[in-house]
C-alpha cells in the first residue's frame, strides 16, 4: 500500500514535472520565437530603409539629371532664340535703311516737281501778261487808227482813200519798228537760251562722268567673309558702327549687297584707315569698341607708315637728293591726293621726269628742274587743312624749308598767278600741262565738295567746348565730338543750333546740311 502511494507521488510528481517542463518549454520557445520575430522584423525595418534611402538617392540623381538636361535645352533654345531676333533685328535695320533711302529719294523727286511745277507757272503767268499786252496794243492801234482818221477827215486835200492809205504805212511802220524790236529781243533770248542749254549739257555731260568718278574716288569697298558678320560689325544697338565712324570718320554704308561693307568719305587717308581697320577686325573677329579704337590706332601709325615711305620712294624715283624730312612726308600724302581723278602724287613725278627732259635738252640744271616739277604742286597735301590756294600753301612750305628761289617762284608760277623768274617755271608750267593733257591722265570733278567739307571741319572746331568735328555723308552732315566734362546737355543742344546757323550763312550748298553733336563720357577701371 505504501509502494503503490509512493508509486502514484512519483508519478503525480512525474506528470506534474513533465506538464511544468512542458509549460517552461513553451514559454522559451515563446519568447525565443518573439525575439527571433523582433530580429527578423528590426532586419526587416533595417532592410527597408535601405531601400528607401537607395530610392530616394537613385531619385535625387534622376532629378539632376532631368535639371541639367532641362537647363541644356533651355541654353540652346535661347541661344537659337538670340540668334533669330537677332537676324530679325537686321532685318529691321536693313529695312529701314531701305525706307529712309527711298524717302530721300522721294523727297529729291518731290523738289524737283515742286521745281518743276514753279517754272511751269511762273511761264503760264508770263503767257497770260504776253496777252494782256497784245490786247492792249491792239486797242492802242485801233484808237491810232480813230484817231488818224479824224485827223485826216479835217484836212480837205486828203479823201477818205488817201487818208486810209497814209494811216497804213503809218501803222506798217510802227509795226516794222516794233517787229525789229521783237526779233533783237527774240535774238537775244534765244543766245541766252543757247547759252544756257549749251551749260546745260556741258554739266550734264560732267555729272554723268563725275559720278563714276565720285563713287571710285570717295567709296571705299571692303569685301567680307560672309554676310553674318555684318550685324556683328553693327553690335548691339549700333555701338560697333558708330565707334568706327566716330574713331575713322569715315561713314559706313551697310546695305543688302552681298559679302561687302562700302566706307563713304572724301578724306582719302581717313578713308584708307577705315578700310585697313575693317579689314583686320573682320578677319580677327573679335568686334567691340574698345578693340575698334586700338586697331583704328594701329591702323593710322601704318598709314602714317606709308606715307612716309612713299615720299621716300618717290624722291628716288626721281632721283633728287638733300630734301627737307618733312617734305617728305608732305609729298607721301599726296599718294592719297587725287586732282581730276589723276593720282597727285604720280602727276608730280611725271611733271618731274617731263621738266628733267626738256632741261637737259636745253642745256639747263636737270635736278633743279627736277626738284621743281616734284615740288609744284606741294601744296596740295594741306590744302584740306589751311585756307589758301595750293599754290600760295606751296609757296610757303618751300620757303619755309629754304628751297631754292627758282623753285619757289616755279610754284608760284605754274599756274600764272605770277611771273616766270626763270626757265625752270616755264618747263614747270609746261610739264603740269602736258601730264595733265596726256590722254586718259584726268576726268572733270567738283572740287568745291572737299572745299566745303574743310569749311565744314573748320566751323566745327572753331566753337569752344569741340573735341574733333567729322564732314560725312557727302557733306550732307556734320558730326561734333565735344568735350564731356566742358559740356552739359543744354550747351550741346545750343552749339548745335549755333554751328547750324553759322553753316547756313558762310557755306553755299544744296538741300540741308544735319548738325550732330556727340557728348559721351567713359570711365575704365582695371581689376587686378
Amino acid at each position: 500500500m505504501h509502494i503503490f502511494t509512493t508509486i502514484k507521488v512519483n508519478f503525480i510528481t512525474l506528470i506534474m514535472g513533465m506538464a511544468g517542463a512542458l509549460v517552461i518549454g513553451y514559454a522559451i520557445g515563446y519568447f525565443l520565437r518573439k525575439m527571433f520575430t523582433e530580429y527578423q522584423v528590426k532586419e526587416a525595418e533595417e532592410r527597408g530603409k535601405k531601400i528607401v534611402l537607395e530610392a530616394d538617392k537613385e531619385v535625387e540623381n534622376r532629378l539632376k539629371s532631368a535639371e541639367i538636361e532641362a537647363r541644356e535645352k533651355s541654353l540652346v533654345v535661347k541661344a537659337e532664340f538670340e540668334k533669330e531676333t537677332k537676324d530679325r533685328q537686321e532685318n529691321v535695320r536693313n529695312l529701314e535703311n531701305n525706307l529712309e533711302r527711298k524717302e530721300r529719294d522721294f523727297r529729291t523727286e518731290g523738289q524737283k516737281f515742286q521745281a518743276k511745277e514753279k517754272e511751269l507757272a511762273e511761264k503760264n503767268t508770263k503767257v497770260a501778261e504776253k496777252e494782256v499786252g497784245i490786247e492792249q496794243q491792239k486797242s492802242h492801234y485801233k484808237s491810232l487808227v480813230e484817231e488818224e482818221l479824224k485827223k485826216l477827215e479835217v484836212i480837205g486835200s486828203y479823201t477818205a482813200d488817201k487818208a486810209r492809205e497814209e494811216v497804213k504805212n503809218k501803222i506798217l511802220d510802227e509795226a516794222k519798228m516794233d517787229a525789229a524790236r521783237e526779233v533783237k529781243k527774240i535774238e537775244a533770248d534765244i543766245k541766252k537760251r543757247a547759252d544756257d542749254q549749251a551749260r546745260q549739257l556741258i554739266t550734264m555731260a560732267v555729272q554723268r562722268l563725275a559720278s563714276d568718278h565720285v563713287a571710285e574716288s570717295t567709296v571705299s569697298v571692303v569685301e567680307l567673309p560672309s554676310d553674318d558678320i555684318k550685324g556683328r560689325i553693327i553690335g548691339r544697338e549700333g555701338r560697333n558702327i558708330r565707334a568706327l565712324e566716330q574713331a575713322t570718320g569715315i561713314d559706313l554704308i551697310i546695305d543688302d549687297t552681298p559679302g561687302a561693307v562700302v566706307l563713304s568719305g572724301f578724306d582719302p587717308i581717313r578713308r584708307e584707315v577705315a578700310r585697313r581697320a575693317l579689314e583686320q577686325l573682320t578677319l580677327d573677329g573679335r568686334i567691340h569698341p574698345g578693340r575698334i579704337e586700338d586697331v583704328v590706332g594701329k591702323c593710322k601709325k601704318e598709314v602714317t607708315r606709308q606715307i612716309e615711305e612713299a615720299g621716300e620712294q618717290a624722291v628716288i624715283n626721281v632721283g633728287i637728293d638733300n630734301i627737307n624730312p618733312e617734305i617728305v612726308k608732305l609729298l607721301g600724302r599726296l599718294k592719297y591726293r587725287t586732282s581730276y581723278t589723276q593720282n597727285v602724287l604720280e602727276h608730280v613725278q611725271e611733271v618731274a621726269f617731263v621738266c628733267g627732259a626738256i632741261a637737259g635738252e636745253l642745256g639747263l640744271n636737270v635736278a633743279l628742274a627736277k626738284r621743281a616739277g616734284l615740288l609744284h604742286d606741294i601744296g596740295k597735301a594741306i590744302d584740306h587743312q589751311t585756307d589758301g590756294t595750293h599754290t600760295q600753301l606751296g609757296v610757303d612750305i618751300a620757303k619755309r624749308y629754304n628751297e631754292h628761289p627758282f623753285v619757289v617762284n616755279s610754284i608760284a608760277a605754274h599756274h600764272e598767278d605770277c611771273e616766270a623768274e626763270s626757265p625752270y617755271a616755264v618747263l614747270v608750267a609746261a610739264g603740269d600741262t602736258i601730264s595733265a593733257s596726256r590722254p586718259g591722265a584726268r576726268r572733270e570733278m567738283l572740287e568745291t565738295y572737299i572745299k566745303r567739307m574743310s569749311k565744314l571741319e573748320e566751323i566745327g572746331d572753331s566753337f569752344k567746348g569741340v573735341q574733333k568735328t567729322f564732314a560725312i555723308q557727302a557733306g550732307r552732315e556734320v558730326r561734333i565730338i565735344v568735350m564731356p566734362n566742358g559740356t552739359d546737355d543744354q550747351h550741346a543742344s545750343i552749339l548745335a543750333r549755333d554751328v547750324a546757323k553759322r553753316i547756313e550763312k558762310e557755306v553755299i550748298y544744296p538741300g540741308e546740311i544735319k548738325v550732330t553733336v556727340v557728348r559721351e563720357t567713359r570711365f575704365t577701371e582695371f581689376a587686378r
